[in-house]
């Protein structure tokens, strides 16, 4: 049975298996029905392995067991599969959810505070930073790092950011928007956000940047992130972000983007 890595892929983080798992069970849905050792040959998983995935899987609701010499599996539906599955997902959250909201205020929750407090005096002005990968993972970041913003939040984007942006960090923004903070976003206006920049002119100083390709964000003058790659040319999974926290690099940069702030259109003027 060949089947193909991205498809595994997709199934792992959509039903969160491990490789092993998701080899096994795509091999029984091939089959309906079969023994451990057949599985392991036909999805190329250590014979050692097969029975604790097996069970695994029977434990997550992917799979029954058939009593009898030799013990054979059988493959549950599919579209059983994904309502087990959603009801997990939900009841665990939610779990974990609970779990986590009663760690406010606790001795635990300190402990932790008072150790990155600590690391943090420890911590070189060089390693404050780091390479972040995937779009979603850019965005929460990023997310975090506006949250903290006292001042000034400036985000330089391209037309499609643009649209992303007001999704992922729409309400942080507006929630920062009445604490005062000074929001200016750049990026090249299209009739593409014909409707979206009048709403996005509410929470923030939005300018046309037709002449700047870059998409980097700026919060207080002291912390930055930039991306790498053109966001047209890479898939969201392997687009690169870079974090810096430091005031020096972070302010220059502010620096030369207010120069061509001052010469950008309003985006009153672009839409029209």
């Amino acid at each position: 049975m060949i089947v193909k890595d991205d498809f595994l892929n997709k199934l792992r983080n959509l039903f969160g298996l491990n490789l092993y798992e998701v080899r096994v069970w795509t091999a029984l849905l091939s089959r309906g029905v079969s023994t451990a050792g057949e599985l392991s040959d036909i999805g190329n998983v250590p014979r050692s392995r097969a029975y604790d995935v097996l069970e695994s899987l029977e434990k997550k609701g992917f799979v029954v067991m058939k009593l009898g010499k030799p013990i054979k599996y059988i493959a549950v539906d599919p579209k059983e599969v994904v309502e087990r599955v959603k009801k997990y997902f939900h009841k665990h959250t939610q779990e974990r959810v609970k779990r986590l909201d009663d760690l406010r205020g606790t001795e635990l929750l300190g402990e932790l505070s008072t150790l990155h407090t600590q690391g943090i005096e420890f911590i070189e002005p060089s390693d404050l930073s780091g390479a972040i990968r995937g779009r979603h993972n850019i965005y929460t970041h990023m997310e975090t790092m506006i949250k903290n913003a006292q001042k000034s939040v400036v985000i330089v984007t391209t037309t499609k950011g643009v649209l992303r942006k007001i999704e992922a960090l729409k309400p942080e923004l507006e929630r920062l928007r009445k604490k005062c903070v000074k929001i200016r976003i750049a990026a090249p206006l299209t009739k593409e956000l014909m409707t979206t920049v009048p709403d996005l002119q509410k929470i923030a100083e939005v300018k046309d940047s037709k002449n700047v390709n870059a998409r980097f964000c700026i919060v207080d003058g002291k912390e930055l992130m930039f991306m790498l790659l053109n966001d047209d040319e890479v898939h969201p999974t392997y687009d690169v972000g870079v974090w810096i926290d430091t005031p020096y690099f972070a302010s220059a940069v502010e620096t030369m983007f207010n120069a061509n702030w001052e010469n950008m259109p309003e985006a009153s003027k672009v839409l029209k």
